[in-house]
Parts: C-alpha cells; structure tokens; sequence
C-alpha cells in the first residue's frame, strides 16, 4: 500500500533525529530522539485543548515542539484510526470537552483530514502518523509469533503484530465487550474514575482474557498512562507491563517497521 507523501523520504543522515509527539487526550507529549531511540531532552508536556479541532492541534504540536532540539522527521502518535495519514475516526476529539459525549460536529471536522500532509507542511520535513498504540508497539513488540499491545488511558488502545510486522490498525476495542458498552468505553478513564481503581482492574483482568479468545495472542503488552492502576503480579505468564514512554520511543522504530498504513 502507498505511503503518504508526507513520509516518502527513505534515506537519513547517519544521526538521523527524529521528533516524537504522543498526542493523549488529556496531554500532549514530546521528546527528540537520537538514531539509537534514545531521547536527546527530556519529555515536553502541555494540556491537551478542548475542543480540539484539527489545525488547534496542528497549532499546538509546534507549540510543543518549539523549545526541543533540531530533528530532520517527526513521529506523531494519534488516538484514533488513520490510514495513509488520513484521519478515519478519533473519539477523543469529536467531543467538545475532554470524557464528554462524541459530537457530531467536532468529528465531521476530523473526518477524512489529512494530519500527516498538514503537519508535514507545517513542521516542514517528512512526518508519519500513525495510531498512538501502533507507535507504542513499534517500541516494545519483540518480534516473536502473533503480539497484542492494549493501552490504558483516555480510552483503550490496541495494535497487532505478527512476526515483528505492524499489521494494519483495527479499532479492536470499539467491540462489544460488556454490559452492551465497548472495551473503550469499559476501560476508559471515566469509567475508572467512576467504579474506582479495585472494580476496574477486575473489567481489565477479564478484558485480556475476552481479546486472547478471539486474537489467540502468544503475547500481550498492556501500556498506556493507566497501566500504572494494574499490577503486574494480577497478569498472567504471556503478558507484560510496558512504561508509558514507550508512546515516545516507538516514534523512532515505525520508520524501520515492516508495515502496511
């Protein structure tokens, strides 16, 4: 499949820097990355606005950015479905305030825009964009049989990998899951902040056991900023806590990934 021509450079100077930019839905996130993935500063961070149309996050990711050392590409972690760099879907911003209803208005402005050709053109070299789990992923999946990751935060994230390959994205947890409510909306942070932290570790516990029915995964990676609220010793031998900035180190390996937008 095409990549944007946003993304289309192949070759790099061999200390290639690249700006990574995890966009959450309560925070914006970024750091520059050496050719090793390792961050050059230390992570930026700013509130993410409400309501957030697409050139307000444009306008602000060079906010963000504007501080941080020199990079020659830019990795932008989304939270929610692009393809080729077109926005499809995003929850987060087709509300007007942040865990509000979706909007119809806000997310007609998101759907079908083209973030990777717009940020490109404002950063002024070649960007990627890709669902912030994917970007997560890329920094923790080790490349062994069929990987799942599930991020923990605004809402629940996923990616799939098989055999170190990025396979295409999914919205995984827009599937029923319980109660006639998504695994997004179950697992949410609303939804935590609502039952408390104890009820909604038991709806994770049984949310990994409902994905591995049907993904059959050899391994999981639970990440994301509320992962933190799920203690490892509640997982099983196949799955694995993963830092939350592994959304920002994932933004040097998508380049190298083996994968399909």
């Amino acid at each position: 499949m095409a990549k944007p021509a946003s993304d289309t450079q192949t070759t790099w100077p061999v200390d290639v820097k690249t700006l990574s930019i995890d966009v959450g839905g309560s925070g914006l996130k970024a750091s520059v990355l050496d050719v090793n993935g390792t961050m050059t500063t230390d992570r930026v961070r700013i509130p993410t606005p409400y309501p957030c149309p697409p050139q307000l996050l444009v306008e602000k990711l060079l906010e963000l950015a504007k501080d941080l050392p020199e990079y020659h590409r830019v990795t932008v972690g989304f939270p929610g479905l692009v393809r080729n760099g077109r926005v499809i879907h995003v929850p987060a911003f087709s509300r007007e305030v942040y865990g509000g209803p979706e909007v119809p208005e806000m997310a007609s402005q998101w759907e079908g825009f083209d973030l990777a050709s717009a940020l490109a053109q404002a950063f002024k070299v070649p960007v990627k964009v890709a669902n912030d789990a994917d970007v997560q992923g890329c920094a923790v999946a080790q490349g062994h049989g069929f990987e799942f990751v599930m991020t923990l935060g605004t809402g629940c994230g996923t990616a799939v990998f098989s055999n170190g390959r990025l396979l295409p994205h999914m919205e995984l947890s827009h599937a029923p899951f319980r109660q006639g409510e998504s695994f997004d909306t179950q697992l949410g942070n609303e939804a935590r902040k609502r039952i408390g932290n104890k009820r909604w570790r038991k709806r994770v516990t049984k949310a990994i056991a409902a994905f591995d029915e049907f993904l059959f995964f050899d391994h999981i990676y639970v990440g994301g900023g509320n992962a933190k609220h799920y203690p490892a010793t509640l997982l099983g031998p196949k799955a694995t806590i993963v830092p939350n900035t592994a959304g920002i180190l994932g933004g040097i390996k998508i380049w190298d990934m083996d994968y399909e937008s």
